[in-house]
């Protein structure tokens, strides 16, 4: 029987129809059934699965499961699943080496390398399944940018680890270096410690970045509400792969793309839940990078008014007692976005389930008894979870954390580094101590290049019990540190940033109420002469990297002409766009 290659009124026009019809499409086809397809499959929408598999991270190795419960949902909903993979890099091997300048940068090369994969081959949906830190931001830029139907399917968190009845992640075991090397814990401590840390598959257990962003794009609408949930080694993870699957094939049938669900609304219910959960500053940079690739007004004073707007909600670590596991089994994400949608904090918006946010959230189920989620009257903090400031030192922004601790003003004696492992050796050999703050410079997106996270040196100063101490860097913090940190601040000291011009001893004011970051010094008369540390030249995809990528105050991007940057001082934009409700 021949096949009809000519346009029929009665079928969809798919993108990918422009790669497997007509005479003159034979060879590609040709290959296509050697890959399996056959007549009839020619006419279904093609769907890219991107998958962020791999084996030297359990936060992403056990995605190549998941990607079976997958196909299956997009072959039932009469789809033709076709696979790619992507790289990672894991944050908590890299963390205090010279990889963790990789981290920030693969966010960009994973989101280009889904753009070519699924534009190279005119695919007609896609859906990322993704796990580590920067694989989850980078499925969501990439969709941004593409804007063709498709969702993020997130691997879930890795279960407790436990010594005896003690439960805790791999933070403890960072912290646990610092107390090591203060001799209050000794090798047989570290190693048990080290040891029982991860248990399994799945993504570091606390509300640090990977389980920030995973809330984040539920609420956000570009990611099945419930389905990011679900811990990695629960045995409900493989129905949700296979519903994540059907769903992606019903958004190609409906024509919804992906910029129906990033939205000036519906990142600032991201927002809003990042700042509920307690989540990581790392969401700043990520949610401004989602709204540049889809164009969206959308910035850090944005995310400053959320959490201005919203309490902490959730006693998560880094700053509380729970893990993501123990926030599942008390109700989720569906629990937050109810108490949120009931108190007003966010927006009904549509979702990639097809339904809208708030029908999504009225099906939360709470746990008798959970203490993971509080209600709104009786927050775990009435601030959120972060704010943005701004002064001498950081004249365009720079982000403070404000999970777990109390300090609404620090000033102190700067002790000035000009790169990660410096600042690291100070510590561990008492040189800095209570009282100072910590300045590390040079780590920003162009100096390091790559923006390191400084989680070795914040989890060194607790595991040595030094708690009166701040931390300010151009660079960034890993969603499980916390104390007084100030990161992204910005301009950066490799463009000639006020941060490069402190020396030892300036004292350093920070006030989180007034939202200011200064220091006693005439920063003006230093300039005179100064030149940018340009000690360490970067090679390849670093120096690539280096030479596009913009200011953490316009979310590391390095798309051309990336929006300008807000300050406090910019007009927040006006949403006119009437209410969406799916």
């Amino acid at each position: 029987m021949t096949q009809d290659f000519t346009p029929n009124s009665a079928r969809p026009d798919w993108r990918s129809h422009a790669v497997t019809r007509g005479p003159s499409r034979a060879a590609a086809r040709s290959y296509l059934r050697a890959a399996g397809m056959a007549d009839a499959d020619f006419d279904k929408p093609m769907i890219g699965i991107v998958n962020t598999w791999s084996t030297v991270t359990p936060c992403n190795m056990h995605l190549d499961r998941l990607a079976v419960d997958v196909r299956a949902g997009i072959i039932a909903a009469g789809g033709w699943p076709v696979d790619f993979n992507t790289i990672v890099v894991t944050d908590g091997i890299s963390m205090g080496t010279k990889g963790m300048k990789a981290s920030l940068i693969s966010r960009e090369v994973i989101a280009d390398s889904i753009e070519l994969a699924i534009e190279g081959h005119q695919l007609d949906g896609v859906i990322c399944i993704v796990g580590c830190d920067k694989t989850i931001p980078a499925a969501a830029m990439a969709l941004a940018r593409m804007d063709i139907p498709g969702l993020v399917y997130y691997g879930g968190t890795i279960m407790p680890g436990r010594i005896g009845e003690r439960e805790f992640s791999i933070q403890e075991v960072f912290e646990a270096i610092g107390a090591h090397a203060a001799g209050a814990l000794d090798d047989a401590g570290l190693k048990a410690v080290e040891s029982a840390a991860c248990p399994g598959a799945g993504a570091c257990g606390g509300q640090f970045t990977a389980n920030t962003m995973a809330m984040a794009l539920s609420v956000m609408g570009l990611s099945p509400m419930g389905a990011n949930d679900v811990p990695a080694v629960d045995p409900g993870k493989a129905a949700e792969g296979e519903r994540c699957g059907r769903l992606v094939v019903e958004r190609v049938f409906a024509g919804d793309h992906a910029r129906k669900y990033i939205t000036r609304r519906s990142l600032q219910n991201a927002a809003a839940a990042v700042s509920a959960s307690g989540g990581s500053t790392n969401a700043v940079l990520h949610l401004t990078a989602i709204a540049a690739e889809a164009g969206v007004a959308f910035g850090v004073e944005d995310c400053n008014a959320a959490c201005e707007a919203t309490p902490v909600i959730c006693d998560l670590k880094p700053g509380g007692r729970f893990l993501a596991s123990h926030l599942y089994a008390a109700g989720g994400t569906r629990l937050v976005t109810q108490r949120l949608a009931a108190a007003g904090k966010i927006h009904n918006a549509p979702t990639v389930s097809g339904r809208s946010l708030f029908a999504e959230a009225a099906e939360a189920e709470e746990a008798p008894g959970q203490q993971v989620v509080t209600p709104m009257a009786a927050p775990v903090s009435p601030r959120g979870s972060f704010a943005v400031i701004y002064g001498d030192l950081a004249p365009d922004g720079a982000v403070i954390k404000l999970t777990g601790h109390a300090v609404d003003r620090f000033e102190g004696p700067a002790c000035v580094f000009d790169s990660e492992e410096d600042a690291f050796h100070a510590v561990q050999d008492g040189s800095v101590g209570e009282g100072d703050v910590i300045v590390i410079r040079y780590e920003g997106p162009r100096g390091g290049p790559g923006m390191r996270e400084m989680l070795q040196v914040t989890a060194a100063l607790k595991g040595r019990g030094i708690n009166d101490v701040a931390l300010i860097t151009d660079g960034r913090f890993s969603g499980a540190s916390y104390g007084f940190v100030v990161g992204h601040v910005s301009p950066e000291a490799a463009v000639g940033g006020p941060i490069a011009l402190v020396r030892d001893g300036d004292r350093i004011t920070v006030d989180v109420t007034n939202r200011r970051i200064d220091v006693s010094a005439d920063l003006e008369v230093r300039r005179a002469g100064f030149a940018p540390n340009r000690a360490r030249p970067a090679h390849g995809v670093f120096a690539k990297y280096a030479a596009s990528v913009a200011s953490a105050a316009q979310g590391a991007v390095t798309i051309p002409n990336p929006p300008p940057a807000q300050t406090r001082d910019t007009p927040m934009p006006v949403d006119t766009k009437a209410h969406e409700d799916a």
